[in-house]
């Protein structure tokens, strides 16, 4: 029987662990994109605690920051900005797509399992640096990494600007050039952009 303590942490383990498989797979099969988002924001949630169990709490405050706070947001907010009225029309060839991507995951899932049960865990871990562990990751952030860190906000940046362009359209309510009311479809119509259309 383990102690108290390493029980409990088992428990805790299990449940996490559950939550992160469950809401990954709430997130790719739910068809509703909000209820996704919202599923994808406990994923990290759950993710964050799991790094709380390997007593990294620093990168458990960057997930809960960063991914919570400022990547599941800004999906939620692309989202209500495209606001997108129409309902997608069917794919060709979808079963074949799924065959493929299910192939894919399933394969993965292997390999998976494989790294899992074939490589020696029990291996001691590099020293640990104690309180200092912050001041070396913010050397690091602003040295090897300062590139990929830029990148990341930069991209993030691009990602909304483009949720705030798809939702433009649905701030003119008529056309300024001819004073007819706006097309609302006119993204998905074959039609040329209002900015587009010369004046005579």
């Amino acid at each position: 029987m383990p102690p108290l303590a390493e029980l409990t942490q088992l428990i805790v383990f299990a449940l996490l662990a559950a939550a992160v498989l469950v809401g990954a797979i709430g997130v790719v099969i739910l068809p509703n994109i909000v209820y996704s988002a919202f599923l994808l924001g406990g994923v990290f949630l759950a993710v964050a605690g799991l790094y709380l169990l390997l007593n990294a709490s620093f990168i458990a405050a960057a997930q809960v920051l960063i991914y919570v706070g400022a990547v599941n947001v800004l999906i939620l907010f692309a989202i209500m900005l495209v606001n997108k009225r129409e309902a997608m029309g069917a794919s060709p060839g979808v079963g074949l797509r799924r065959l493929l991507s299910s192939g894919v995951c399933a394969g993965l899932l292997l390999l998976l399992l494989r790294v899992t049960f074939t490589t020696a865990w029990a291996t001691p871990g590099p020293p640990q640096i104690g309180e200092g562990a912050v001041i070396h990751l913010g050397e690091h952030f602003f040295s090897d990494y300062l590139l990929p860190f830029e990148l990341a906000s930069v991209l993030l940046l691009m990602a909304m600007i483009g949720a705030i362009v798809l939702a433009r359209r649905d701030v003119l309510s008529a056309d300024i050039a001819t004073g007819e009311a706006v097309d609302q479809g006119l993204i998905e119509k074959s039609r040329t952009p209002l900015l587009m259309e010369k004046t005579p």
